[in-house]
């Protein structure tokens, strides 16, 4: 069965949009063909959500919502352009506003429902608390009287919450990352997550809690109202996908993420108990074992330092890929790691730059230089994250900025430096 399973993901990997399955019998009436021809391209509102909607290292959308979209593509003769957003609340302000026909991503609320239809669900996973890693699991709803829990801005469990549960003290910010940072520096207890996208994130500061008792995350695709031909369409196209076929996605992009249960005492004996005949059966053989166990080793050590350095040129990727200026400094204001954007809105080079503080360079305006600097090494003393608009000098002039500063710790809890950049608000507005 794991090879079958296997096989069907593999299929999947190189999977393209616009095979043969082109015009399959789903059953469209004369309005949603006609509906289709009118509009043959659909607006998707999507924000990066890791694993089910991302931006791969050449710029390109992947995940599991995108697999899904490229199927439904084929089935139908649709085709779905994204358009990228930074936040659930800009996400939700251009379907408002008509600016954006749907979106993959969304979990479903009351309050999201009075401008929203929701598909057929083809998914789904829980919710759970992260809270601090050295304070005790969350657990419930009722541990969380009296203490601060932070949400994204509209958040679909934010309603229910600030209605059943008035004692908790609910605080909003723009981002997730924002609001882990927040439980980081201790400013925030808890916040609540995607129980995927919670385990995909090393545990330095943080640690996962319990499930939200009675919430359920189904995945959806979100229709603006006023749509009721792309509903259907969409609604027709999720009843005739194939169940192995949706299987074996879910299974591309998800297997492994679910934490592993610890084995009981019993599982453990028996094991045990397993290895203990081993061992004596195999005795005569011991030093050709040893041999290919240490040739294994090996291999897994030259293939674990080969994923590894996938991973950083991934990450490197990505970080250039991002359209606003971010840096890495250490405990010291030394940059460590700098992305494309930050080079060029200070008309500089890495090479030129790294291991040097603010203070040591020509990139900046002197007192801009010195303001900055004892901010970040006051910053590194408090530990506090730091998101700010404000005006700040650059060589060119002055510019309106929003800026944000956040500690980084690591694997054992020591801090290591800040992560931090900035978004030229004049620039946003244009682009707006």
């Amino acid at each position: 069965m794991s090879v079958a399973q296997w096989g069907l993901a593999a299929q999947l990997a190189t999977y393209g949009p616009r095979e043969s399955v082109v015009g399959a019998a789903i059953g469209l009436d004369a309005q949603e063909l006609q509906w289709i021809a009118q509009h043959p391209t659909v607006i998707v509102a999507s924000a990066q959500y890791p694993l089910y909607l991302f931006k791969d290292e050449h710029g390109h959308w992947s995940g599991l919502n995108n697999d899904v979209l490229n199927r439904i593509s084929a089935m139908t003769g649709l085709k779905f352009l994204h358009e990228e957003t930074f936040s659930t609340d800009q996400l939700l302000e251009r379907l408002e506003n008509g600016a954006a026909d749907m979106s993959t991503t969304l979990a479903m609320s009351e309050e999201r429902k009075e401008f929203l239809d929701f598909s057929h669900a083809f998914g789904g996973a829980g919710w759970v608390f992260v809270g601090r890693a050295g304070a005790p699991a969350v657990q419930s709803m009722q541990q969380l009287s009296k203490r601060v829990l932070v949400l994204p801005a509209r958040h679909a469990l934010e309603a229910a919450i600030r209605r059943d549960y008035p004692a908790i003290e609910l605080h909003s910010v723009k981002t997730y990352a924002e609001a882990r940072a927040l439980v980081e520096s201790g400013e925030a207890y808890a916040t609540i997550e995607n129980e995927t996208g919670a385990q995909l994130y090393p545990s330095g500061q943080l640690k996962v809690g319990d499930t939200v008792e009675g919430k359920w995350e189904a995945d959806h695709l979100a229709v603006r109202k006023g749509q009721p031909q792309l509903l259907s369409i969409l609604n027709k196209a999720l009843e005739a996908f194939p169940p192995a076929e949706l299987r074996a996605i879910r299974l591309k992009w998800l297997d492994g993420i679910v934490p592993v249960q610890t084995p009981s005492t019993w599982q453990r004996i028996a094991e045990w108990g397993c290895w203990g005949v081993f061992v004596a059966s195999v005795f005569a053989l011991l030093s050709l074992l040893w041999n290919r166990r240490l040739a294994m080793l090996i291999q897994q050590r030259r293939d674990a330092e080969k994923d590894l350095n996938d991973q950083l040129s991934f990450q490197h990727a990505l970080i250039d890929a991002m359209p606003d200026p971010m840096f890495v400094r250490d405990l010291e204001g030394r940059l460590i790691m700098c992305n494309k954007s930050y080079e060029e809105g200070l008309s500089t080079r890495f090479d030129q730059i790294q291991g040097r503080r603010l203070i040591e360079l020509d990139v900046l305006p002197k007192e801009t230089a010195e303001q900055l600097h004892a901010e970040f090494m006051a910053q590194l003393g408090t530990r506090k994250t730091r998101f700010s608009e404000r005006q700040l000098m650059f060589k060119d002039g002055v510019r309106d900025i929003y800026q944000w500063t956040v500690p980084f710790y690591s694997a054992d809890g020591q801090l290591r430096g800040l992560l931090g950049g900035w978004t030229d608000l004049a620039k946003r507005t244009r682009q707006a």
